[in-house]
C-alpha cells in the first residue's frame, strides 16, 4: 500500500462500531442526559459571563450585545447540530478525531486529535490560571493574603516561582478524574447548580434595578458593532463539544448527546442574554467598568454583597469549566491509543475506577506544569483557533459522510444539508482569520510537531494499518 492509501484510509462508521462491540472497553456507561446537559453548561459557562458581556456592550456593541448573543447561539447551534449527528452515528469517545476518521481519513484524524491535545490542554492550564486570581482575591478579602512568589509563574514578575493554586487545583481535578466518571459527573453537577445559583440570583436582583433609558440608544455602534461584537463574545460559547468526547460513557447515546448537547447550549445561550439585559440595563454601557463590569453595575447601586456572589460564581464556573476539559483532554488520549496511533498504554483502563489511569495521569502532570509555570496569555489563543479548526473539519464531516454514506444510520441528523454545515464552516473560518498572526505561527508549530511524529509512530502502528495488511496477505 503506498503512502498515499495510508495516510487517507479511512474506518467508516460501520467498522468503527464493529470494532468496538468486539473489544469490551472497559469504560462505564453512567451518564444520563441530565449529566451530560450538566457537563455541557460546566464547560460553556466560565467567568466569561460575569466579564466578557460588561465589555462587549462597552466598547463594541453597546445594549445591542444582547443580539450579538443571538447569533453567536446560531452559529454554534450549527457546529453543535453536526456534533450531534456524528456522536450518535459514533457513539465513542474521541470526539472531533474518530469523527474525522470516520469522513476524512486517518492522517486528518490524526491532525485535528492532536489539535484537541492542545486545545483541552491549553484551555485547561488557561483555567486554572484564572481560578487561582479569583481564588487569591477572595483569600484577600478574608484577610488571607499568598506571597506573589507562590502565585505567578516565573518571569511574570520579579521574584515569582510558581502558580502554586493553579497546581493544586489542577491535581485536585485530576484525582476526581481518576476515581470515575459518575463521581466526576457528581462533582461537576454540583459545582454547576453552585453557578446556575448564583447567576440566577444576580438576574432577578439585578432585574429590579433596570432602568429602560439605559438601553437607548440600543445600537450605537450600527450592524458592524453587533457582528463585532458577536466575534468577541463567541468564545464564551466554546465548550459544548467535549460532550461527545464522552459519547462511550452515555447510558443511551442516540438520545441523550443531542438532549446534551443542544440543551446545554441553548441553557447557556438564554442565561447570557439575560445577563447581557442586566448588565446594560443597570449602568449606561458608556460608564460600564472594564475590569469587572457586572460587580461593578452592583456596586453602583449599594449592592456590594453580589460582589461576592459574583466572585463565588466565576470560581465554580472556571471549576467546573477545567473538570470538563480535562475529562476531553484524557479521551482524546484514550481514543487515539486504542486506534494504534499512540502507545498502548494510554488505552488501559482501571480495574476498579474504569477511567482511562495513563492518560489522567499525564494529563493532570501536564496540565498543572502549564499552569504552574507557564505565561499563559501567550498561548491562551490557541485555544480558540484549535477549537474554531474543531468546528470547521466536523461541519465538513457531515456533509462529507451524507455524499459517501448516504444510506447510513442517522439517529440524530442535521436538517438542510449542505447549508447548515457550510454556514458553519463559513462562520468559524472568519473567526480564525481574524485571530492574531502569531497565534497562526504557534498553531502551525504545532501542527509540524505532530505531524513528525504520526510519520515515526503513528502510521506504523495503526490498527487499520495492520488489518488492511492482514486482508492483503488473506
Amino acid at each position: 500500500m503506498n503512502i498515499y492509501a495510508q495516510i487517507l484510509r479511512r474506518k467508516p462508521p460501520a467498522a468503527v462500531m464493529a470494532d468496538l462491540y468486539q473489544v469490551h472497553t472497559g469504560l462505564k456507561r453512567a451518564l444520563g442526559p441530565l449529566d451530560l446537559t450538566a457537563l455541557g453548561i460546566g464547560a460553556i459557562i466560565g467567568a466569561g459571563i460575569f466579564v466578557l458581556t460588561g465589555v462587549a456592550a462597552s466598547q463594541i456593541a453597546g445594549p445591542a450585545i444582547i443580539l450579538s448573543l443571538v447569533l453567536d447561539g446560531i452559529a454554534c447551534s450549527m457546529a453543535a447540530l453536526c456534533y450531534a449527528e456524528l456522536a450518535t452515528m459514533v457513539p465513542l469517545a474521541g470526539s472531533a478525531y474518530t469523527y474525522c476518521y470516520a469522513t476524512m481519513g486517518e492522517l486528518v484524524a490524526w491532525i485535528i486529535g492532536w489539535d484537541l491535545v492542545l486545545e483541552y490542554a491549553v484551555g485547561a492550564a488557561t483555567v486554572a490560571v484564572g481560578w487561582s486570581g479569583y481564588f487569591t482575591l477572595i483569600l484577600k478579602g478574608l484577610g488571607l493574603r499568598l506571597p506573589d512568589a507562590l502565585t505567578h509563574a516565573p518571569f511574570t514578575r520579579p521574584g515569582a516561582i510558581i502558580n502554586l493554586p493553579a497546581v493544586l487545583v489542577v491535581l485536585v481535578m485530576s484525582a476526581i478524574l481518576y476515581v470515575g466518571i459518575s463521581e466526576s459527573a457528581r462533582v461537576n453537577s454540583f459545582i454547576v447548580g453552585i453557578k446556575l445559583l448564583s447567576i440566577a440570583i444576580v438576574i432577578v436582583v439585578g432585574a429590579f434595578f433596570v432602568e429602560k433609558r439605559n438601553w437607548s440608544p440600543f445600537a450605537p455602534y450600527g450592524l458592524l458593532g453587533i457582528t463585532r461584537g458577536a466575534g468577541y463574545m463567541f468564545f464564551a460559547f466554546i465548550g459544548f463539544d467535549a460532550l461527545s468526547t464522552v459519547a462511550e460513557e452515555a447510558k443511551n447515546p442516540n438520545r441523550d448527546l443531542p438532549i446534551g448537547i443542544l440543551g446545554s447550549l441553548s441553557i447557556c445561550t438564554v442565561l447570557y442574554m439575560l445577563v447581557a439585559c442586566v448588565v446594560t440595563g443597570m449602568q449606561s454601557y458608556r460608564t460600564l467598568d472594564l475590569n469587572a463590569p457586572l460587580a461593578s453595575a452592583f456596586f453602583e447601586r449599594g449592592l456590594s454583597f453580589i460582589s461576592g456572589i459574583i466572585s463565588i460564581g466565576a470560581v465554580a464556573g472556571l471549576t467546573s469549566v477545567q473538570l470538563v476539559l480535562m475529562l476531553g483532554q484524557s479521551r482524546i488520549f484514550f481514543a487515539m491509543s486504542r486506534d494504534g496511533l499512540l502507545p498502548k498504554a494510554f488505552s488501559r483502563v482501571h480495574p476498579r475506577f474504569r477511567t482511562p489511569t495513563i492518560p489522567t495521569i499525564l494529563t493532570g502532570i501536564a496540565v498543572a506544569a502549564m499552569a504552574g509555570l507557564l505565561p499563559i496569555d501567550l498561548v491562551a489563543e490557541l485555544t480558540n483557533i484549535g477549537t474554531l479548526f474543531a468546528f470547521v473539519l466536523v461541519c465538513l464531516g457531515v456533509w462529507v459522510l451524507r455524499v459517501l454514506e448516504p444510506t447510513a444510520p442517522r439517529p440524530f441528523t442535521v436538517p438542510f444539508v449542505p447549508w447548515v454545515p457550510l454556514l458553519g464552516v463559513v462562520f468559524c473560518g472568519i473567526l480564525m482569520v481574524s485571530l492574531k498572526p502569531l497565534t497562526w505561527v504557534r498553531f502551525l508549530i504545532w501542527l509540524f510537531v505532530g505531524l513528525i511524529v504520526y510519520f515515526l509512530y503513528g502510521r506504523k502502528h495503526s490498527k487499520l494499518n495492520a488489518q488492511n495488511q492482514l486482508k492483503a496477505a488473506e
